[in-house]
């Protein structure tokens, strides 16, 4: 018998649960790593080239919040991501979450107004920033509470002498990397670091604030959406379940020309 309180179901695809299960995981983190041992020995990400393995994001992000956890950064304080998609950002964002931080996604579009006003409001006191950036960080720097900067570049992740030749084009061909005198740690570095460094697990709980993501701004001053593991894993969880049936496991591959920093992308 067709379920007459919800007459939409009976426009569900085959294949589409009526509900989904918000308490299959507790926190990001435990739909994280579940992930990363499942798929392992799967390519996760695949940018410019590079590949990295569901096996390599979960080290690498691991080594990440070890580095955060080691600069006195503790949980619940706010670190902005600020970067197009680039293959620092999964490890930078999943590892910002394993330490405990509320990630504060920043369009790298941003004029310095918009940024100083972003990063006042979310209290942030640590970046990830994308080298060609840091100039416009530097001009609104003393005004916010910004302590700890991690700076990353375009070529970074990608292996030699690939990664040294598309640097050195950005930087000198280009001339995309105006001169900045910000003091940060590279990218690479942080994660080197991190390396030889103790992880302290973090697991939260379903209702913690984990990510502020900022409106566009259009009507008014950009405001910050608090989203919650349990916001967050929901969505997921729907997206997934959604979209399945029209996929075979560990073989999906998705294209992402939105930005990764976007709502629109982010959440899938």
């Amino acid at each position: 018998m067709a379920n007459t309180s919800k007459p939409w179901l009976k426009n569900y695809p085959k294949g589409i649960p009526e509900n989904i299960n918000p308490e299959t995981y507790t926190s990001l983190i435990e739909m994280f790593e579940d992930t990363f041992e499942k798929y392992k020995d799967l390519p996760a990400f695949d940018c410019m080239g590079k590949s990295l393995s569901f096996n390599q994001i979960n080290r690498e992000s691991r080594n990440f919040a070890a580095y955060l956890q080691s600069i006195g950064l503790v949980a619940g304080d706010r670190i902005a991501i600020m970067m197009p998609n680039l293959l620092q950002y999964p490890i930078a964002l999943f590892g910002a979450l394993r330490a405990g931080l509320i990630v504060v996604n920043t369009n790298p579009l941003y004029t310095p107004r918009e940024m100083k006003h972003q990063f006042i409001d979310s209290g942030a006191n640590a970046i990830v920033i994308v080298e060609n950036f840091a100039e416009k960080l530097e001009q609104i720097l003393p005004e916010t509470q910004i302590k700890h900067i991690i700076l990353a570049s375009v070529g970074e992740m990608l292996s030699f002498p690939k990664s040294f030749i598309v640097n050195f084009v950005v930087r000198n061909i280009k001339k995309m990397v105006p001169k900045h005198h910000i003091k940060a740690i590279a990218f690479k570095s942080a994660l080197s670091k991190g390396s030889n460094l103790n992880y302290r697990q973090h697991n939260g709980n379903a209702d913690d604030t984990i990510l502020l993501q900022y409106t566009g701004g259009t009507t008014g001053v950009s405001k910050g959406a608090m989203l919650t593991n349990r916001n967050l894993v929901a969505n997921m969880l729907q997206i997934r379940s959604i979209m399945m049936p029209y996929l075979k496991e560990g073989k999906e591959v998705a294209l992402s020309p939105l930005p990764l920093y976007h709502i629109f992308c982010f959440h899938r």
